[in-house]
């Protein structure tokens, strides 16, 4: 019909949580070639790492939100714990925070480019540590 806008939900439901596509990219520990998330959303605009995952009600564990570019982050508005991770341009880790709790604020880290928030106990269960190499896959 004319004059009526196509309704797409896909495009809605993405508005809706404020980040951009899931499922696309991959997070592997280069090292071992463990997976640690399987679906990763991109941040790469001002109100998307703004919002982030603000009022999400959880984040399973083979999710993951890469925030572009970032070196600090905030959890004010979250309703859960999360493991946030900060990578220089070489997507190797430079700092790591665990189970990071609502209302939180990080000092900025000026060796890192990017930061990923995946769910807490996430940098556990992979044993991560500082130095150790992440790739992204697409």
């Amino acid at each position: 019909m004319i004059g009526i806008p196509e309704f797409r939900p896909e495009a809605s439901r993405k508005r809706k949580f404020g980040i951009g596509q899931t499922g696309k990219m991959k997070i592997y520990h280069r090292t071992t070639g463990q997976c640690l998330a399987k679906e990763v959303a991109l941040a790469n605009t001002f109100f998307k790492r703004l919002r982030g995952l603000m009022f999400r009600r959880h984040l399973a564990e083979a999710e993951a939100l890469w925030l572009r570019p970032c070196n600090g982050v905030h959890t004010f508005w979250m309703l859960f714990a999360i493991d946030v991770i900060f990578l220089d341009r070489q997507l190797r880790i430079v700092k790591l925070v665990e189970n990071m709790r609502p209302f939180r604020l990080t000092a900025p880290h000026l060796a890192a480019r990017s930061v990923v928030e995946m769910s807490a106990h996430s940098i556990s269960r992979a044993s991560l540590k500082v130095g150790d190499q992440l790739e992204i896959v697409r």
